[in-house]
């Protein structure tokens, strides 16, 4: 019997969720035939077996979360099922040896599970046992039962919440009482001891400013995992301070509800937003740049586009703006590393574009963008696109990062408060462009304006740079002939 493990799945991806199995047990099947389709925070894909043979036994279901290594199925190889009677037939005693051996077996597994109950079952206690006499005795009375949970669903939101308050700061009593416990009964450590944790996992952990001997490791032989620094920087912002959120009410008790449980691309995003919230001290900057003259060169060029030229959008236009404005400020194009105190300068311009999808927001990245055209950016935008509606976007097509764009114009809506995709420092939002009357001399016009909103890790920009670089995004993106210079 062979058992397939998940293998590697590349690109630091440690953990999967399982989709759909794709064989049910007893199939016959093909060596590199897909058994199981899993999805990551990224994509969606089929695994493949190495392996021909009959499926025994399948070890997952749909919903779990797999890890790499884990076993998903075990397949019978061909032959191994005529082979292993004849293995066992030559292994077996001779048969006058059989009634014996068995029976003492029988009477040492007997003698084994009577000695091992014996030392399981625990002393009662006198006052237990008086207790379970009592409760033998004098069942509860159903009135009083009911009037207890009258009282109980009476209960005003502001006891509710006083309750809440006291169950969390004995939650968090507790915590710490556990977290002095450990640091005054764990060992110290040696000088150059190792800890137990993969390159992704010490990678995260560098990321995120956390020092990997204060986890509580969850793997196999004491092995940190990804999802440990994540539930440690979710859970404890710092040692020994409780970040859990309060117990939710019982819904129920006011009307009928409904559980979905979200997707791994939406519990990711999830942790993800929770931590940049939590990480970065957000401030948001809001102007609008008059962008009529800018959307009548756009429009002149979508009329004369060939049926397999690339869309021209405002997204495009604006990453061409930003690529220059992060060349000006340096610093919007950077990452913190609250470790060491240092701001970490990039001299590439990847730019990350989110893309609203069926199954969440997507954000492919477009790799060198201040090295390419107009033109190319607008194909390798729509190619990205595509690709993440369709769930087909690979692991690096969404890494590497140093800026991102988020625009919601297509929906509506005048401004927003967009998060930063930490670890970048900045992300600049786009909403609805709309007409406005404007002075021009002695008589007015309607402008076309398109409402910026940056927002930016007031660790690292300060209020006067922030708003000095939504202007130069605004003087870019009102004359074509700027824009088309300085990118």
């Amino acid at each position: 019997m062979i058992e397939f493990k998940l293998p590697d799945l590349g690109e630091n991806i440690e953990n999967a969720e399982v989709l759909k199995l794709l064989v049910a047990e007893g199939d016959r099947i093909e060596k590199e035939q897909p058994v199981v389709e899993l999805e990551t925070d990224k994509a969606s894909f089929e695994v493949p077996c190495p392996h021909s043979g009959t499926v025994r036994q399948i070890r997952v279901k749909a919903g779990d979360s797999v890890s790499v290594g884990q076993t998903i199925l075990t397949v019978e190889e061909d032959g191994a099922g005529e082979a292993a009677p004849k293995a066992r037939a030559e292994r077996r005693p001779a048969p006058k040896d059989e009634p014996a051996a068995a029976e003492r077996a029988e009477s040492k597994k007997s003698e084994s599970r009577a000695a091992a109950k014996k030392k399981a079952e625990p002393k009662p206690e006198p006052a237990a046992v008086e207790s379970e006499a009592e409760a033998e005795a004098e069942p509860p009375r159903g009135a009083e039962a009911r009037q207890e949970r009258e009282a109980q669903s009476t209960r005003t939101g502001a006891e509710e919440a006083e309750e809440a308050d006291e169950a969390l700061q004995a939650q968090h009593q507790q915590e710490q009482e556990a977290e002095e416990e450990e640091e005054q009964t764990a060992p110290e450590s040696e000088a150059g001891e190792s800890i137990a944790a993969g390159p992704a996992t010490r990678r995260l952990a560098r990321e995120l400013g956390v020092d990997l001997k204060q986890i509580r490791s969850s793997g196999a032989g004491g092995r940190i995992t990804a999802d440990d620094v994540k539930a440690f920087v979710r859970d404890s912002g710092a040692p020994g301070v409780s970040r859990a959120a309060p117990p939710l009410p019982d819904f129920e008790r006011w009307g009928a509800v409904e559980r979905r449980k979200l997707n791994k691309l939406g519990r990711t995003a999830a942790e993800r937003l929770t931590l940049a919230w939590r990480t970065v001290p957000h401030v948001t900057q809001h102007d609008f740049a008059d962008i009529t003259e800018l959307e009548a060169a756009r429009s002149r060029y979508e009329s004369g586009r060939g049926k397999h030229e690339p869309k021209l959008t405002v997204t495009v236009l604006a990453i061409k703006a930003a690529v220059a404005a992060l060349k000006t400020f340096p610093h919007f194009n950077s990452s913190f590393d609250a470790a060491s105190g240092e701001v970490i300068l990039k001299r590439y311009y990847h730019i990350g574009v989110a893309v609203d999808t069926e199954h969440g927001l997507l954000v492919p990245v477009l790799k060198d963008a201040d090295q390419k055209s107009t033109r190319q950016l607008a194909a390798e935008l729509d190619q990205l696109a595509r690709r993440a509606r369709e769930r087909k976007l690979s692991s690096d097509a969404m890494q590497g990062g140093t800026f991102t764009i988020t625009n919601l114009g297509g929906i509506g809506g005048s401004s927003f408060t967009p998060i930063v995709n930490y670890p970048e420092v900045a992300i600049l939002g786009l909403s609805r462009a709309h007409r406005e009357p404007s002075p021009r001399g002695s008589a007015s016009e309607e402008r076309l304006m398109l409402p910026l909103s940056l927002s930016y890790d007031h660790r690292v920009i300060n209020g006067a740079d922030a708003a000095r670089f939504v202007r130069q995004l605004v003087e870019l993106l009102q004359d074509p002939l700027h824009l088309l210079m300085e990118s």
